[in-house]
């Protein structure tokens, strides 16, 4: 995104917490990125580093309680909707911004048909009747690619092959025109034939309307197909982000390295070794509910330095422009001659 331009969607500092038995934990911790109009962002991670909440914070939709939205602002066109009334978030929710969530059958209303679940959302942000809702949402189904959808309209979540129903999610989500799609996994548990044609639709139909979307992953491999730019999340935090093509060249936090490395063909490609032989990154990622101190990759990261263990890196930018990661590695002042090895995949 050119830095002078004005993003549609500009989150800074976003921090939730979630209260129980054992005590606070900060499951997002100062969230920083720009959505450009039109752009794809994809957010990748493992399982549990806060992608999901973060696309649920976005839309104010964290349960609360035992959740809350601690701090951070989610600017929207000017207008910090963390701040903003219930009554304006649900009007927000669906026509301006909407999501398609992971799971479409638990995601979509089994005893009400799909042209009645589309329509109701028709109805209540594009105020249309009754009738001009079920004609716009044969239009969707139609645009969506779902076949004979005068017929598939009157159908049932369960009468639906799990692509169906993922293109049902998407198109209600893009019934009113929405600025934003978040779209969390929305490829999960579907064959790859089918994935590849869900992909093929959020591009067209995004070509044709303009629209920004904010892409869930944990497939790298879907972020080299879909990306704009990048943002990587670990235990909450964003440890880089940048243009895609950037990200994946050279990767400059040593958890990109790794996520990276742990591909067939990219990995083996980045660490000049036997195209067979797979990288992994050893341990785990640590508990929410721990005390946070330092980096929260160090344990777990080849080329820790004693400073990881004491004081949280920031956002330090690399070589490339608007391409940042939050290592110290990359601060030759924190350590001389080592910033070289930001620019190196780990050793298999």
């Amino acid at each position: 995104m050119n830095g002078t331009a004005t993003p549609l969607l500009a989150v800074r500092g976003l921090r939730v917490e979630f209260s129980g038995r054992r005590g606070t934990a900060t499951v997002l911790d100062g969230v920083d990125f720009d959505l450009a109009p039109g752009e794809t962002l994809c957010v990748v991670g493992e399982s549990g580093c806060g992608k999901s909440m973060t696309a649920l914070a976005l839309l104010r939709l964290v349960p609360q309680p035992p959740g809350r939205i601690a701090g951070g602002t989610v600017l929207f066109q000017g207008e910090d909707l963390a701040k903003a009334t219930d009554a304006h978030m649900r009007q927000v929710r669906g026509d301006r911004i909407s999501m398609v969530f992971q799971e479409p059958m638990t995601s979509l209303n089994p005893v009400f048909s799909v042209g009645e679940q589309i329509g109701e959302t028709l109805q209540l942000h594009a105020k249309l009747d009754r009738a001009a809702a079920r004609v716009r949402a044969i239009e969707m189904l139609r645009q969506v690619g779902i076949p004979a959808p005068e017929r598939r309209i009157d159908e049932y979540p369960h009468q639906l092959s799990g692509g169906m129903r993922q293109r049902v999610m998407i198109a209600m989500a893009l019934a009113c025109r929405p600025d934003i799609l978040i779209a969390d996994e929305p490829t999960t548990a579907l064959d790859v034939t089918v994935q590849a044609q869900i992909f093929d639709l959020l591009r067209d139909l995004q070509r044709e309307r303009g629209t920004a979307i904010v892409l869930i992953t944990h497939d790298i491999g879907v972020v080299a197909e879909m990306a704009d730019r990048v943002m990587v999340m670990y235990a909450g935090r964003v440890v880089e982000r940048g243009d895609c093509a950037q990200v994946l060249r050279a990767p400059a936090h040593p958890y990109t390295q790794g996520l990276i490395a742990c591909l067939p063909e990219l990995g083996a490609s980045l660490r000049h070794d036997e195209p067979e032989r797979l990288a992994e990154i050893p341990g785990v990622v640590p508990s929410l509910w721990q005390s946070r101190t330092g980096c929260a990759f160090r344990e777990r990261c080849p080329h820790a330095l004693p400073r990881c263990a004491t004081e949280p890196p920031p956002m330090l930018d690399t070589e490339g422009a608007g391409h940042a990661a939050a290592c110290w590695l990359l601060d030759p002042q924190a350590a001389p001659g080592t910033s070289a090895q930001a620019a190196k995949v780990l050793s298999a």
